[in-house]
């Protein structure tokens, strides 16, 4: 099938008409302010499914899986069809969040520190919270773990969450696999009962009826794990695509039906309590599929490359909205350039929002597109990339778009208008287009890479997070073992954490290779065994000896305020490691 690329008018093919359409490349300070219009009140709904690609609904050409809910909501909805995320999760979150590039935001990776939000950042829930709506989240985050970056710091009144970037990674609750999970509510453990997603829609239809009943405006986001590896879901949904030689993976085609149907759970109660008129309800996913596509088996939309990937395969992504109240129904398709950090500026003119003052949005408000007032949109340069190292590179894994033109890795050239699947390298023909892309990119790094030295910091000893638990998740120039597996197979690795001591007092220190909710020694299991355990943060150095039946070591010492670095050890004559899991209280200030 086609890559469901509509004709659009005709776009500057030259090197001059690329100058002169899209100028020098400057961040985009005041795109985001909002037009002239009488302010909206809508409730919003973000619905956000993780590694799930633009082929993988019905609706979009995908012959075999079974979404009726999601094509239904897509036939009444404005659809931006050139809609683009970075390739992986995190950064993705980040942009979507503050309308800002996700490395001028800190967030490039996934795991190594380089998915915590920075402090200092306005968020969407921010935004929305100040103009007076109630705001939640059920689900993912991934943008921290620890304060000042959890999702009850940066705006949300209301969170039921998993930990880390999905069910079952180290940050998680322990022992947590899609089932009767414990999750974070309101940021204290709660057993929950049921699979994840359900619980993720039975908590936002409960928190929807709640604003509902109060009449209050809400904005809700259902940021669901799945389909996100690893691919676990009730065994009826899973048997709807066993055995089906055109499907790479049945779990996770039965994940994204069990979405669809709580999308049909959540249009019901709309529709029951009256709210659908009033309410803007947006589905997208956070980047391109994850096991969509495997060995020549599956369907991509035509498109070259998956999660990850520069190619639009990584990065393109399904974007519609409903909102009858606000003229976004009815089914109509809006082909301009858009992308994630576009719809924080978007739903701030939407919903006549007060903006966030001295806030520099990259994003563009496409609210003129939505209503189709487009009469003098300009062209635009969007760039998306997937660094995942400790530090970013220029170049690496990066796509440079026009409505026409992608150029990847600043070498290869293609024409998306001729050929949307990205086949062909086109560098050669057109140089001079390539030469302007290229300074377009090194104007945008310029600009963005200001902030690549800045470090997001987990607070310790704060009223808002006493103790902290950290989690080698969060290492920095480690390759860190980020999900409960390699907990349990005792990868051997180390790196240290960046934090900020709140206040001079004294901490309690406590280093497990175990986590509490698994009383287990700390010499139980894979891996080299202890003898010493050694902590180093703020200029003090300290070490313990382990003993065999220690499920962890403790050390007390004073600690001056300010920024710092945390590392600890694990030592053995077999070798050493870090601590998998830390545990920092302030005793007294």
């Amino acid at each position: 099938m086609g890559c469901h690329v509509r004709a659009r008018r005709p776009l500057a093919a030259t090197a001059a008409g690329l100058a002169l359409a899209f100028g020098a490349w400057v961040s985009a300070e005041g795109a985001g302010e909002p037009s002239a219009r009488p302010p909206e009140r809508p409730n919003v709904i973000l619905i956000l499914t993780d590694d799930q690609g633009y082929g993988d609904l019905a609706c979009l050409g995908n012959p075999v899986i079974q979404t009726p809910n999601l094509d239904a909501l897509h036939a009444d909805s404005v659809r931006l069809t050139d809609f683009h995320v970075d390739p992986t999760c995190s950064p993705t979150r980040a942009a979507l969040m503050t309308g800002r590039y996700s490395g001028r935001v800190g967030v490039w990776h996934t795991i190594m520190g380089r998915s915590i939000l920075r402090e200092g950042e306005t968020t969407m829930p921010e935004v929305f919270s100040r103009s007076g709506y109630a705001t939640a989240l059920f689900g993912k985050w991934h943008l921290g773990d620890n304060a000042p970056s959890r999702p009850q710091d940066r705006g949300f009144s209301r969170t039921l969450v998993h930990g880390g970037g999905g069910v079952g990674q180290t940050p998680d609750v322990w022992g947590n696999d899609y089932f009767d999970d414990t999750y974070l509510d309101d940021g204290r453990p709660r057993p929950t009962v049921g699979y994840c997603t359900d619980v993720w829609f039975d908590a936002a239809l409960q928190f929807i009826g709640d604003q509902a009943d109060a009449g209050r405006p809400f904005f809700c986001e259902i940021a669901t794990n799945a389909p996100h590896a690893p691919y676990r879901v009730p065994e009826r949904y899973e048997a709807m695509y066993a055995n089906n030689p055109e499907v790479p993976n049945a779990a996770f085609y039965g994940m994204i039906t069990n979405i669809d149907e709580n999308v049909g759970r959540l249009l019901s109660v709309l529709d029951e309590r009256g709210l659908s008129r009033e309410t803007l309800v947006i589905f997208m996913t956070d980047n391109g599929t994850a096991a969509g596509v495997r060995g020549g088996v599956g369907f991509n939309a035509g498109m070259r490359g998956q999660k990850g990937s520069p190619y639009d395969g990584g990065h393109r992504v399904p974007c519609f909205l409903r909102w009858p109240g606000g003229g976004l129904s009815g089914g109509r398709d809006v082909d301009r350039l858009s992308a994630h950090l576009d719809l924080l500026p978007t739903l701030i003119d939407l919903c006549g929002l007060s903006p966030p003052e001295g806030v520099a949005f990259d994003g563009k408000s496409l609210a003129p597109l939505l209503r189709a007032e487009e009469a003098d949109w300009p062209e635009r340069v969007l760039v998306v990339e997937s660094q995942r190292v400790e530090n970013p590179i220029k170049y690496r894994q990066c796509a440079v778009m026009t409505e026409r033109w992608r150029l990847v890795n600043g070498a290869e050239l293609y024409d998306i208008e001729h050929d949307p699947g990205q086949s062909r390298d086109v560098a050669d023909e057109h140089p001079e287009v390539v030469s302007v892309l290229r300074d377009q990119y090194e104007r945008w790094w310029a600009d963005v890479s200001r902030e690549h030295g800045q470090v997001a910091r987990i607070v310790l000893g704060s009223d808002r997070e006493n103790p902290s638990r950290l989690t080698c998740h969060d290492w920095h120039e480690a390759d860190p073992p980020w999900n409960q597996s390699m907990i349990r197979q005792g990868k051997v690795a180390n790196g240290f954490w960046t934090v900020e001591v709140a206040r001079d007092g004294l901490y309690e220190i406590e280093l497990r290779r175990w986590p509490a909710e698994e009383p287990r020694p700390i010499n139980d299991g894979p891996g080299p065994k202890a003898e010493t355990a050694r902590v180093s943060i703020a200029g003090v150095d300290l070490s313990r000896p382990v003993g065999p039946e220690d499920l962890a070591v403790l050390f007390r010492t004073p600690l001056p305020a300010g920024p710092a670095r945390l590392q600890t050890w694990l030592e053995g004559p077999e070798g050493t490691r870090g601590a998998y899991f830390v545990s920092v209280r302030l005793v007294s200030d």
